[in-house]
């Protein structure tokens, strides 16, 4: 199968395409945004560049006849639609750069499905969505109507131009909320990566609040399975299908005890310094996993402790390189 993966440099782009590329043709679209270094995103792609099956285009979504180009020259049966700006205290700095990339460029990716009569199409949300949500854990029925920032706005707006997209086009679509992701090739702003690195170079880490605020972390490994299973369950849905599933793992974890797995893992003590909780910021994320479960067998497995160990071996190893 010929599939599109937008944003396939990136963190999940690029395991994503690991996953997949030895059964499939991968069409990478990705436009190497300066959010971060280059090299991180290079670095991403360095196996899939020396794979038959991978094919990556340097494009911008929001570029709506240059999408048009890539999808008539490639003819793909799916697109999984992970290409975002990203961030949520970034996108208060930003909101007009943020609208035009995750709803502008969602909008040209599912033009350019619709004119080359492609039905299968999975959207990549973000737990950012249910806001200051006090119903625990967070639904897919849960009101999402109140976003605080304007990433989260963005991606409740991309949860509608697809419900609008599936029922005026027959399109089938996965709206997939993703809850804090963490793993192998992580951003580096992240907090798992950006702690791991600090605490490693005896740096003093920043604390925002108290330390009670809790996030549902999930592992690279769960989220890749469970879109994985999203895509395999869109064949099998009647034209016309969208619906919202939570890949989440499941349990929160409070910054506190964040730290302190870090901590564990590399075998260091944190130097903390303490600030006033951001603009934007939530206070939880819980998600309840249940629909994916059994829509398509979604089973997060990668308990916080052990992801958290596997993510700094992947660090050290990296490091390692980086000195010879």
């Amino acid at each position: 199968m010929r599939i599109i993966i937008t944003g396939a440099a990136g963190f999940i782009g690029s395991n994503l395409s690991r996953r997949l590329v030895g059964e499939h043709s991968i069409i990478g679209i990705d436009n190497f945004d300066p959010f971060y270094d280059r090299r991180i995103k290079e670095n991403n792609l360095t196996s899939l560049n020396r794979h038959q099956n991978f094919r990556l285009y340097e494009a911008d979504i929001a570029d709506a006849s240059g999408t048009e180009k890539i999808f008539l020259e490639t003819k793909p049966e799916l697109v999984v639609h992970l290409a975002a700006k990203a961030g949520v205290r970034p996108s208060i700095e930003d909101p007009a750069g943020y609208a035009e990339t995750n709803i502008n460029g969602t909008i040209s990716l599912l033009q350019a499905a619709r004119k080359a009569g492609i039905r299968d199409f999975v959207f990549a949300s973000s737990s950012s969505v249910y806001g200051n949500t006090k119903e625990v854990p967070f639904t897919e029925s849960s009101f999402v109507d109140h976003p605080i920032s304007p990433y989260a706005a963005t991606k409740k707006a991309g949860e509608l131009i697809c419900h609008t997209y599936s029922h005026l086009y027959g399109m089938r679509i996965a709206s997939l909320r993703f809850f804090t992701v963490y793993g192998r090739g992580q951003r580096p702003d992240l907090a798992i990566a950006k702690f791991t690195r600090m605490i490693d170079r005896n740096e003093e880490i920043p604390f925002y609040g108290d330390g009670t605020t809790e996030r549902d972390y999930t592992y690279i490994g769960d989220i890749i399975d469970g879109t994985t299973r999203s895509m395999d369950w869109l064949k099998t849905q009647p034209e016309g299908t969208h619906e919202v599933f939570n890949l989440g793992e499941g349990r929160t974890t409070t910054l506190t005890d964040l730290v302190a797995s870090i901590e564990a893992a590399l075998g260091k003590k944190a130097r903390i310094k303490r600030l006033p909780m951001q603009p934007g910021d939530v206070l939880r994320t819980y998600a309840d996993v249940s629909k994916a479960r059994e829509a398509f067998g979604y089973n997060p497995s990668t308990l916080l402790t052990d992801g958290v160990q596997a993510y700094v071996q992947w660090y050290r190893e990296k490091s390692g390189e980086r000195s010879i």
